[in-house]
């Protein structure tokens, strides 16, 4: 069938079928009848006879049939290459012929043929060599035509070339500078079109902006050309070589666009200008792949740099419940804190002026904020052409460059004003040009109504990114066009017009408009009425609706108080209140309507801002729906709740009847089934219990409230308890629940919760518990069961920090019990000793310190306690004024013996953090300490300061954590270098925005702690069995660990292909490493679906090694298990590949991924039944 005869070549058919029979029979072939299958189809692929389709379908077969070449036969085949390539007779046909095969190659085997590109990526440039079209255009010059093949090997060498740095980025960096000379070149390449590219500026414009500006620069022009030129675009495709060299650029920036090249500068000083004096490209398709790669590079530029999202509007109306309050609030957890809601939502409503950031002296921001202008004048002129697709594709190239530098084009709005707004309003559709790869991508297929769209998206990241005095003079013909498109037909117009709605209502109210004049009216009263008509019209498609919804809650949160009440009158102020009732009780609409409740009601200011009666048929509307079973409803609607009832004017209008059943709808929720919505509910139960704690305080709820303390509380929720239990007593009514403390609670609960609780209730409610402090003292000295001391103890502690000064205890109550025969006692009596002191310092902080300067002292326990008084010191900023310096003498002193290192090095950090300015330079000269031990504590100590802390000790600690972090990883003790990764992996967290523009210098810090180091492998002899011991594998978890977190919160700034590389040496690690490695590539696949596509082949190889593993017939359980969590592992994991590429292991996968195609058929076949089961119990989420 393979071979050809005299009279035909070969038919397709007969390759086609080799494809098959390889596919499904490769690993049973021999290497004899693969070197056979070889020769033949390189017969095929040289026979002149064999047409252009066979020859296709003959490549395809050569990269499936490569899969099952042995070491020698590839190094043969190789070699085989390199002399045709290197024959002085080659012809251009073959020449290209060549190139693609190696463009297969490296797509289809890209582990193993990645070696030889350093020999055969000479041979690709050479053919986009600057040398080879000098002399290409001299011969042509002498033979007065150029030969088209000339250009066909070019387009061939240049998609090799992109294959080569996406599937062999790493063998591929030797030849970075050449791949972009190659591809520059190639870029401008037009040689049938007579333009100067000297007469263009550095900026990469035209010189002559002015007849570029008054042409109609539409391309129409083309056909002029043509005929005075004589020729026919049909005989010129030296376009198709331009459009590959920019998918080169493109692939350059996604493969190293997180990395040096964009780092170094190189990207935007030689690539970037080219790419903008290319926009005046003449062919569509082309100009397209230009203006994508542009976006591509600017997009990279944006990443780690909190970019906005695109879809942020949308998150940013989320239920306020879900907002994460500052790290002063969080560690704090002050009463304030807990009924303050502007703060959460002063971002998401926009509730300042944007500005902004600074734009660094060096780097790329700055290098995009230099070429701004260029791209805008050359866009603008795109902006006036004819053509759907590239004016789609020059907006959506703007909106990247608005969101990553937060604004950015206040100088050149009146350039792009008008065309967006006749973008907007254009009601034709025209079919654009569809791009012929994904890196065109949302130009594809340019339509009248993908182009409104997209206009309408640029308005609304402009309208969000600048200030209301930069967009002023352009609202007069913004607004109309934003409100026609809010009323178009078409369903994602209308919902993408109220996205912008909702963005200039913020621009037009106060405070970030301060102007009430009557055109500011005008527009909000145009807004108004188009939200109103979205909202109310039930033929519209829900999205719409709750796009409307949405944009009506901001509205009317945005003209609350005294300045926004001049913007929109009373009555449709409650004639909108009524709508967003209306829409409350609309199942579909329900949950929309609840988070603009949310919204309007934490931005109230003033009782007559609702009615009451409208306010009390909402709260109990939200009441009903916490009983709904859709958890996100339910989250939402207290959310809600919560932010009615703390405002003034929405508690003032409860009465009681509302009230009482209020806490009916909030008491099922006094449980621990979900601890999510318990701390709101506490939040909503205190600030009903204010006035009406009669009403609140029931036998019910004191009995919840009981059956919450039984069990181990912490965080926000104990915080929010604690609000309660403190109001409880203020308002006198806290005796039913001391009653239910002492006799149901008492010593079956945690008594460092339950001595919270109580203290609180005694200092709060004095008198009216009917429990005195005395009670308490006496009961610690006449208890016989630790318990109860313990629990006395915890009491007595909460009771001496919240009364201060006035507190009547002595340290030597609690000192007393340090030296109780018991396990429990003495540290309860230490934590209890710390409490107390943090709120009386001058009397206890002495008395400890002293007591921790005896030789014979109980020094781990004087260290809880002063960690205690460390801890509320940097909450409360209490003054340890003289006492600092002597804290940390002893601490210096103490904390080095083995027991107290964890406890002494916590106690350092937060003394730190207390007098930042003092001891930071301190800790940052221990790291050079001598001794080990030091180093060690002092890294720990760093670690514990790198949360809950903040702006105050983020000035302090910015110029020198990357310093200390450098010396940290770079330890000599192994040990060491492991809290170090630690300290790291809690920095990524916690303080991202201080590494993140470091990450190059600490990166390759971890990476290098993640390979396995053979002299830290040892071999210990166990009776008669040698077993090997690595003592580098603690520090290589945390290394894995750390490069975890980084993925987690740095990962636009991380070498995806150095990161990548250590992801699969890590499926060979270790069994903790591997499950953790397989953690990562579940998140990779949607963090960088293009990389993980690559390197899928890899991966199966890895995971084929992983499921053949078997245990030896004597492995002991544990080993067992392990080996059968693993393959469980990497079936949960190769499920979920399968179903993000299902593409890659299918016949349509053509010459790519032919190993993990052949990987998957064999885990179908030989794990059906464990695939099967998986799916079943949900473990993958289908498509």
């Amino acid at each position: 069938m393979l071979e050809a005869s005299p009279e035909k070549s070969v038919d397709s058919d007969a390759v086609d079928v080799l494809i098959e029979v390889v596919r499904c029979f490769g690993s049973m072939l021999q290497d004899s009848e693969v070197r056979a299958l070889q020769k033949s189809v390189m017969d095929i692929l040289e026979d002149a006879r064999t047409g252009s389709v066979v020859k296709k379908r003959a490549v395809v077969a050569m990269s499936v049939l490569a899969l099952y070449f042995s070491d020698n036969l590839l190094s043969a085949f190789v070699s085989q290459l390199i002399e045709s390539f290197r024959n002085p007779h080659l012809t251009l046909v073959k020449r290209r012929l060549f190139i693609t095969i190696v463009g297969s190659m490296t797509r289809s085997i890209p582990q193993r043929f990645g070696p030889y590109l350093k020999t055969m990526a000479p041979f690709i440039l050479s053919a986009v060599s600057q040398d080879e079209l000098s002399d290409q255009l001299e011969h042509a010059a002498e033979d007065g035509e150029p030969d088209p093949q000339t250009d066909e090997v070019r387009e061939a060498a240049l998609i090799a070339l992109e294959g080569c740095l996406a599937s062999c980025s790493s063998e591929m960096r030797a030849y970075t500078e050449e791949s972009i000379n190659s591809a520059l070149l190639f870029l401008r390449y037009d040689p049938n079109f007579a333009d100067d590219d000297r007469e263009e500026d550095d900026d990469g414009t035209s010189a002559d902006d002015d007849d570029d500006d008054n042409a109609d620069d539409g391309f129409d022009g083309d056909e002029d050309f043509e005929e005075e030129g004589g020729f026919s675009d049909d005989d010129d495709i030296s376009w198709k070589v331009r459009r590959c060299a920019a998918k080169v650029l493109y692939t350059l920036i996604s493969t190293r666009g997180s990395g040096d090249l964009l780092d170094d500068g190189t990207l935007y000083a030689r690539v970037a200008p080219v790419l903008v004096a290319r926009f005046k490209e003449r062919e569509e398709n082309v100009r397209l792949e230009i203006l994508a790669t542009m976006s591509s590079l600017v997009r990279k530029t944006g990443e780690g740099i909190m970019a906005l999202s695109p879809t942020a509007i949308d998150e940013s109306y989320g239920p306020l419940i879900d907002a994460p309050q500052s790290r002063k609030r969080r560690r704090g957890g002050s009463d304030a804190s807990m009924f303050d809601t502007q703060a959460s939502i002063s971002l998401s409503m926009g509730l300042t002026s944007p500005l902004a950031p600074p734009i660094p002296p060096s780097g790329p921001r700055a290098s995009l904020s230099e070429l701004t202008p260029a791209i805008l004048r050359s866009t603008s002129r795109l902006l006036k052409g004819s053509s759907v697709a590239t004016k789609q594709a020059s907006i959506s190239l703007l909106e990247d460059i608005v969101r990553v530098q937060h604004g950015g084009l206040a100088e050149y709005l009146n350039q792009i004003v008008d065309p967006v707004v006749d973008a907007i309003t254009s009601t034709g559709v025209h079919h654009g040009v569809s791009a012929s790869s994904g890196t065109a991508g949302g130009v594809a297929s340019a339509t009248g109504n993908s182009l409104r769209i997209q206009a309408l998206a640029l308005v609304a990241a402009i309208a969000e990114t600048h200030p209301t005095s930069v967009l002023q003079p352009y609202l007069a013909k913004l607004v109309p066009a934003v409100v026609l498109a809010a009323k178009d037909k078409f369903y994602r117009i209308s919902s993408e017009a109220l996205v912008v709605v909702e963005q200039l209502v913020k621009v037009l109210t106060p405070p970030r408009s301060t102007v009430a004049a009557t055109q500011q009216q005008d527009f909000l009263e145009q807004f108004y009425d188009a939200v109103i008509d979205r909202v109310s019209a039930n033929d519209a498609d829900l999205e719409v609706r709750q796009r409307g919804i949405h944009a009506l809650g901001v509205l009317l949160a945005r003209t609350s108080g005294p300045e926004g009440s001049k913007l929109i009158t009373s009555a449709k102020r409650s004639s909108a209140l009524d709508v967003l009732y209306e829409r409350l009780k609309n199942e579909i609409t329900r949950i929309a309507a609840v988070r603009a409740v949310d919204a309007v009601a934490a931005l109230a200011v003033s009782e007559d801002e609702f009615t009451p009666s409208w306010v009390r048929k909402v709260a109990l509307e939200l009441g009903a729906q916490l009983r709904k079973a859709n958890r996100a409803l339910r989250s939402a609607s207290l959310a809600a709740l919560k932010n009615l009832v703390v405002s003034a004017a929405g508690r003032a209008s409860l009465d009681e009847k509302t009230v009482k059943e209020l806490v009916d709808l909030l008491s099922p929720l006094l449980t621990l089934d979900d601890l999510h919505l318990l701390g709101p509910t506490l939040v909503v139960l205190a600030s009903l219990v204010s006035g009406n704690a009669k009403r609140v305080i029931n036998e019910d709820v004191t009995s919840s409230l009981c059956s919450l303390v039984l069990a181990p509380l912490g965080g926000a929720v104990l915080d929010a308890l604690l609000i309660l239990v403190k109001t409880i007593g203020e308002e006198g009514v806290g005796k039913p629940l001391m009653q239910g403390l002492l006799k149901d609670v008492g010593v079956n609960g945690d008594p460092a919760v339950v001595g919270k609780v109580i203290g609180t209730l005694v200092v709060c409610g004095g008198p009216t518990v009917g429990v005195r402090l005395e009670d308490f003292e006496s009961e610690l000295q006449t208890a016989q069961d630790d318990q109860r001391k313990c629990l006395a103890l915890s009491v007595l502690g909460e009771a001496g920090l919240r009364m201060g000064a006035s507190s009547p205890l002595e340290p030597d109550v609690f000192l007393a019990h340090f030296k109780s025969k018991s396990d429990q006692v003495p540290l309860a009596a230490a934590v209890a000793l710390g409490r107390a002191g943090a709120g009386d310092v001058q009397e206890y902080l002495p008395v400890i310190l002293t007591s921790m300067g005896a030789s014979d002292s109980p020094q781990y326990l004087l260290l809880h306690s002063i960690k205690e008084i460390l801890q509320h010191a940097g909450v409360s900023k209490i003054a340890l004024g003289p006492y600092s310096k002597r804290i940390w003498d002893e601490l210096l002193g103490v904390a080095q013996a083995e027991d107290n290192k964890a406890v002494g090095a916590e106690c350092i950090g937060r003394l730190a953090i207390v007098e930042p300015k003092t001891y930071l330079p301190l800790l940052q000269s221990f790291l050079r300490d001598e001794r080990a031990v030091i180093r060690g504590m002092v890294i720990q100590a760093i670690r514990y300061t790198l949360a809950d802390t903040d702006d105050s000790y983020d000035d302090v600690l910015k110029p020198i954590l990357v310093d200390m972090l450098t010396v940290m990883l770079n330890d000599a003790d192994l040990e060491n270098r492991r809290l170090a990764m630690t300290t790291l992996n809690s920095a990524a967290h916690n303080k991202r925005e201080l590494i993140l523009p470091h990450l190059g210098q600490l990166l390759p810090l971890v990476m290098k702690e993640s390979n396995v180091k053979p002299d830290l492998v040892r071999e210990v002899q166990m009776g008669p069995f040698k077993h090997k011991v690595d003592d580098g594998l603690e520090v290589r978890k945390s290394a894995y660990e750390t490069l975890y977190a980084l993925m987690e919160t740095a990962f636009a700034r991380i070498n995806v292909l150095e990161f990548y590389d250590r992801v699969i040496a890590g499926l060979g690690d270790e069994h903790d490493i591997r499950v953790l490695c397989n953690l990562m590539l579940t998140k990779l696949i949607t963090l960088d679906p293009e990389e993980t596509a690559r390197r899928l082949d890899a991966i199966g190889e890895r995971f084929r090694t992983i499921l053949s593993f078997k245990p030896k017939e004597n492995a002991v359980k544990q080993e067992i298990e392990k080996a059968e969590e693993a393959s469980k592992g990497v079936l949960r994991v190769s499920m979920q590949l399968n179903n993000s590429f299902p593409g890659a292991g299918g016949a349509a996968s053509a010459g790519q991924n032919q190993t993990w195609r052949s990987y998957w058929e064999w885990v179908r076949k030989d794990f059906g039944a464990q695939l099967k089961g998986m799916e079943d119990e949900g473990y993958v989420k289908e498509g």
